[in-house]
């Protein structure tokens, strides 16, 4: 099947992410297409397949290379990619089409002339991350066509739950069993990432005090004007509208609320652990003083990590990025690993199809590269 086609049926399946039931996968919809994926991967001939309760998927592509190392040791490579859609927007019912980039006025002008899949603006398209899946499914059928192309042992890891930041809560590395691994994850074509942002999720909740309107004289607490009061205390400038690089901020992501109860969520990120840490203890500061001015108990806030910056575990091993690199050069990727969607958690997604097929082309070209070292 073509990484096209192969796409187009993946956005098919509703895989948006919940976090808010408490489960893994958090969603049905995840399980459903990690059956699918599961079955295909052992249709196009990988090996150890395995699904597991949590909806993991893990399989094997055995090496072909049988020519001897130096070192006696031949890594075995990873690639992962995640199931999940985004909670930010629809993902269901997806209706997709391919336009000529100068079709639609919200895509970057770098793609003039290509084709790009895009959707009717009502949903997410899910490029994020089943473009990632379609070209590491792409990649392996085309390995498995042309053993001519030597390889040593390469695994594939399918996750749910990444959107809501728990898709490596349950990922059993040791069984998964590679040296070194690459998510295809990334956004536009020639990016290649190898840091990322501490993150935390935060949840903040008022409670207030109704009683009848006539009657609320110096005795309702409307927890909705106290959950606004409360966000005014944060930083008004820190807020991903107003940042980028590396720029840390809280992000408002949702609002719940009547007179006697209301929720605000957010996520909470940082490059710097040490100033990922004052953001955290900031929110426990603001909290502390909404309690001083309505009462204690007004408000509290659940706190909890999602994941931290990997680059500290990458810099002993740069090798790897290096490699990736140079895997983008030689498939004509200027490197500014990407799965070459735009727009990500907008219903204005887009995916080039140039980028699509460009980021399959890196890691047929990471897979030989690995294989060309002794």
């Amino acid at each position: 099947m073509n990484i096209v086609d192969r796409f187009l049926r993946y956005v098919s399946f509703c895989t948006t992410s919940d976090e808010n039931t408490g489960k893994t996968p958090s969603t049905p919809g995840q399980m459903v297409f990690a059956r699918y994926l599961a079955d295909e991967l052992k249709s196009i001939g990988l090996s150890d397949v395995s699904l597991d309760e949590n909806g993991y998927i893990m399989a094997t592509l055995e090496a072909n290379d049988q020519r001897p190392m130096t070192n006696d040791q031949r890594p075995i490579i990873g690639f992962i990619a995640h199931m999940d859609t985004s909670p930010d927007a629809s993902g269901e019912n997806v209706k997709t089409s391919i336009v000529k980039a100068e079709e639609r006025d919200f895509i970057d002008a770098r793609y003039a002339g290509q084709d790009v899949i895009v959707t009717d603006n009502k949903t997410l398209l899910g490029a994020d991350d089943k473009a990632g899946i379609a070209e590491i499914v792409t990649a392996m059928e085309y390995l498995i066509a042309h053993p001519e192309i030597k390889h040593g042992k390469i695994r594939v890891g399918f996750t749910p739950d990444e959107e809501i930041g728990c898709g490596a809560d349950h990922f059993d590395v040791a069984a998964f069993g590679a040296d070194f691994a690459y998510t295809m994850d990334g956004g536009a074509i020639g990016e290649l990432e190898f840091e990322n942002f501490n993150a935390a999720a935060c949840k903040i909740h008022i409670h207030g005090l109704n009683v009848h309107p006539g009657y609320g004289y110096k005795k309702m607490h409307n927890s909705m004007l106290i959950a606004n009061e409360l966000a005014a205390m944060l930083p008004a400038h820190e807020t991903p509208a107003h940042t980028q690089g590396y720029e840390g901020f809280y992000h408002l992501v949702g609002m719940q609320g009547t007179v006697e109860e209301s929720t605000l969520s957010y996520i909470i990120r940082d490059h710097d652990r040490a100033r990922f840490e004052a953001r955290k203890q900031f929110i426990e500061t603001v909290v502390a003083r909404i309690n001083e001015l309505y009462g204690a108990g007004t408000a509290e806030a659940e706190i909890r990590d999602q994941y931290y910056n990997m680059r500290e575990k990458i810099e002993p091993v740069m090798h790897i990025i290096d490699l990736a690199q140079e895997a983008m050069k030689v498939v004509g990727v200027c490197p500014n690993i990407f799965a070459g969607g735009e727009n990500f958690h907008s219903r204005y997604e887009y995916l080039p199809i140039r980028s699509l097929e460009a980021a399959q082309g890196v890691i047929l070209e990471i897979v030989k590269r690995v294989a060309a070292q002794r």
